[in-house]
C-alpha cells in the first residue's frame, strides 16, 4: 500500500518505476549475507518484501480486532481501519524533493509499524524510498530548460499543432507518437535523461547507500518471518 500524500505529491512516481531505474545502480548486493530463504532475483525479492509488509500490517490490525479485507464496510467500520491503517492526525513524516513536491505519512498507523519492523527505522526508510523512487522526476525536471530539449520541443508542438490550426489541449496520442518520433523528441530526451541521472545519482549518493543498506537488512527480516498461525473458525477478527 502506497504512502499517502499531499498535492504535488500524489503525482509522485510509483513504486515501480523506481525500480526499474536502480536496476543499473542497485542490483543484488554480493556482500548480502547468505540465507537459503532470500531470493536472488529482484522481483522475487520484491515479491517477498511486500508479503511481508502485509503479513506485518494483518498482524497489527488482527491486534486491534480489525482485518483488511475486500467485503463491504458500514462507513464507520471502513474509517476505523483506515485510521488503524494509516494513522491520524497530522502527518509527521514529510520529505519535500528536488521537484518541489512534497510527501507526507503518518508515523502511527500499522502500516507505519509494518515497515519500522521490517526496515529497522521507519523514518530513514521513508526518507531515503521517497528520494529513491523519486530520481527519474528529479533528472526530468533537470533537463526541462536544457536548450536542446526546448528547441526540439517547440519542434514536436509545431508538429502537433501546425500554424494556423489551434493548439489542442490533448493531441491525438497518434499524433503526439509520430510526432515525437519525427522531430526527435523521445530520442532527446532518453539522451538528457541519461546524463542527469548520473548526476543526480552522484548527489544522493549517500540516499542511496542508506536504500540499499535498509533493503538488504529488510529481506533477511522477511525472510525469517514465522509462518502466520490461521485464524481460528469462528474467532476472527472483523
Amino acid at each position: 500500500m502506497p504512502y499517502a500524500t499531499a498535492q504535488l505529491a500524489r503525482r509522485v512516481l510509483p513504486a515501480a518505476a523506481a525500480l526499474t531505474l536502480l536496476a543499473g545502480c542497485t542490483s543484488v548486493r554480493p556482500d548480502l549475507p547468505e540465507s537459503p530463504a532470500v531470493p536472488a532475483e529482484r522481483a522475487a525479492q520484491d515479491a517477498l518484501l511486500r508479503a511481508a509488509e502485509r503479513r506485518l500490517v494483518d498482524d497489527c490490525l488482527a491486534d486491534r480486532g480489525l482485518r483488511a479485507t475486500a467485503e463491504p464496510r458500514a462507513p464507520a467500520q471502513d474509517r476505523a481501519l483506515r485510521a488503524a491503517l494509516f494513522g491520524t492526525g497530522p502527518r509527521e513524516l514529510s520529505v519535500t524533493l528536488a521537484t518541489g513536491a512534497t510527501v507526507t505519512a503518518h508515523s502511527d498507523g500499522c502500516l507505519a509499524a509494518a515497515r519500522d519492523r521490517l526496515y529497522g527505522d521507519q523514518r530513514r526508510w521513508f526518507r531515503v524510498q521517497v528520494v529513491v523512487d523519486n530520481l527519474r522526476a528529479e533528472a526530468q525536471a533537470r533537463y526541462r530548460d536544457d536548450p536542446a530539449h526546448r528547441a526540439v520541443l517547440a519542434r514536436w508542438t509545431a508538429c502537433v499543432a501546425p500554424s494556423g490550426r489551434p493548439r489542442p489541449h490533448h493531441p491525438d496520442p497518434e499524433d503526439a507518437a509520430r510526432c515525437a518520433r519525427e522531430t526527435g523528441l523521445d530520442e532527446t530526451r532518453a539522451r538528457l535523461e541519461r546524463a542527469e541521472l548520473t548526476e543526480v545519482r552522484a548527489l544522493h549518493r549517500e540516499e542511496l547507500t542508506t536504500y540499499r543498506q535498509l533493503r538488504d537488512r529488510a529481506l533477511l527480516r522477511a525472510a525469517r518471518l514465522p509462518a502466520p498461525t490461521p485464524p481460528q473458525k469462528g474467532n476472527a477478527p472483523s
